[in-house]
């Protein structure tokens, strides 16, 4: 659920992700900082700095080291709290990223090789995304809290008037699989909807056609149904019908057998809380990150 960023890392090609390096570094390499005793090299920060211009990153070097130390501060918490995360764990997620782009995990290493990038700088970087991810699942999410109240001022606020109602209804398919003869279907639809006279009369009337069902559906909510439905039902009273509208099973109709008031946030509750969650979430992990960063122990060279 949570980290809808670590979900979309995998629709680009080089997204911006928060992540550590921890590939191996030649000797020669001069450490440029430390964090919490992990050193950062200018080998490192080389690295990162040509995955941002292919990103089209243009926070330069200093953005490079900076999301280099955030990446080491998160990674820190993850081995603090005993988060580890398995080669395997990086490896799927580097093949995600190649099928996202519709690439053999070879040719998208070799893209990277060809930008002058080890592809461990991207799995190093994927591992510290998945390890963070973790951190916020263990250590922030059991603490996210959403008030039933702000919920239901929330989905309120997104029910229209049209979405007030609550029905028992009847479904008539003029059955045409696939769409096939769909036109001609309509039209003995349309002739059956001229000569509708309620639910009562829904069946009786059906067996003048071919191939026509009723079914019935039962209570539905008008925000269970699709907006354009709920809309042309809302202006109709008991015993009416819908205009037909061609369906995946032939040609549909939904026939009102009762119809009463009642604003039901049910639905849109579920829609709300996903949303709310989210972005207390996020509030939350942004606020974790930030009091680790104040206290991480950060030395320039």
């Amino acid at each position: 659920m949570i980290f809808a960023n670590l979900r979309r890392v995998t629709g680009a090609l080089l997204l911006g992700l928060a992540i550590v390096t921890a590939s191996v570094v030649p000797s020669m390499a001069a450490t440029v900082v430390t964090v919490n005793g992990t050193p950062i090299t200018d080998v490192q920060i080389d690295q990162r700095l040509r995955l941002f211009q292919m990103e089209g990153n243009r926070t330069g070097r200093n953005g490079a080291t900076d999301q280099l130390i955030t990446e080491a501060i998160q990674m820190s918490e993850a081995k603090r709290l005993g988060i580890s995360v398995s080669n395997a764990q990086v490896d799927e997620a580097f093949l995600q990223i190649a099928r996202n782009l519709k690439l053999s995990q070879d040719r998208l290493a070799e893209m990277l090789r060809q930008g002058g990038i080890n592809s461990e700088t991207l799995k190093d970087r994927l591992r510290a995304a998945i390890a963070w991810n973790s951190v916020a699942e263990r250590a922030v999410m059991p603490n996210v809290q959403i008030s039933d109240l702000d919920l239901d001022q929330k989905a309120a606020g997104r029910i229209s008037d049209f979405q007030n109602f609550d029905y028992i209804l009847k479904e008539i398919i003029f059955v045409a699989p696939g769409g096939q003869g769909a036109s001609g279907r309509t039209a003995q639809a349309n002739k059956y909807r001229s000569s509708f006279a309620g639910c009562d009369s829904a069946v009786p009337l059906s067996l003048a056609y071919t191939d026509a069902a009723v079914i019935d559906v039962g209570r539905r909510h008008a925000t269970q149904l699709p907006e354009a439905v709920a809309k042309e039902l809302a202006g109709m009273n008991v015993g009416g019908i819908t205009k037909p509208r061609v369906v995946e099973s032939g040609v549909s109709m939904l026939a009102i057998c009762e119809k009463a008031q009642a604003q039901d946030l049910t639905f849109v509750k579920d829609e709300v809380r996903a949303e709310v969650g989210n972005d207390t979430m996020q509030k939350q992990v942004d606020d974790y990150l930030a009091t680790l960063r104040k206290s991480a122990k950060i030395i320039y060279n």
